[in-house]
This record gives structure tokens, C-alpha cells and sequence, in this order.
């Protein structure tokens, strides 16, 4: 059962009710130190890439990504993070809907 998925952005202040952290860019955000991101964990190959947007099937990486993804949702709360300026246009905001089955 999922309990609750969100996003914002990385680079926005951690909070106790973020639950499990976790980055869904491929690319480390600019001028973030990882000590100053708070992190769980960091997902990168969850994120687009050129691969990906050619054929998503084909990397099998990127699967095994997504099924640890759905695990996660399954059992904390989760807070997906990226450094994408327009939040609610990312990858983060497709992936929070996305275990629920609402995409």
C-alpha cells in the first residue's frame, strides 16, 4: 500500500515530514554538496536520459530502478527530489503519481 508520495525540490529545505528522501535526477544538481541534500537515497537511472526517451524498455536498469521505486512507496513515505526549476514539469512530479497508478 502506498502511503504517501510527494516532490519538490531539492534544493528547498529537508523536513521531518519529507519521510524517505530521494533524488530522481541522473545528474547530480549544481552547487549541492551531498551532505547538504539529506538523502535516503539517490535513484539516478529512474531519470530520462537520451536512451530513454529513444526506447524505455531496452535497459534493463532502468526497470530494476522502478521496481525499487514502487518497493519504497510501498512502505515509508517518500519524497522525490529533483533540482528541476519547474517542479510540477518534472520527473519527480510524473514519478510521484506514477506507483499509485494514477498515470
Amino acid at each position: 500500500m502506498v502511503e504517501q508520495i510527494t516532490y519538490r525540490r531539492v534544493y528547498e529545505e529537508s523536513s521531518p515530514a519529507d519521510g524517505k528522501r530521494v533524488l530522481v535526477d541522473r545528474v547530480w544538481p549544481r552547487g549541492m554538496r551531498k551532505e547538504d541534500a539529506h538523502l535516503d537515497e539517490w535513484l539516478r537511472y529512474i531519470a530520462p536520459s537520451s536512451d530513454l526517451r529513444t526506447w524505455y524498455a531496452h535497459e534493463p536498469s532502468h526497470r530494476q530502478a522502478a521496481e525499487h521505486l514502487r518497493d519504497l512507496a510501498a512502505h515509508d513515505r517518500l519524497t522525490l527530489l529533483t533540482a528541476t526549476r519547474d517542479v510540477d514539469r518534472s520527473q519527480a512530479a510524473v514519478l510521484a503519481e506514477w506507483p499509485a497508478g494514477k498515470r
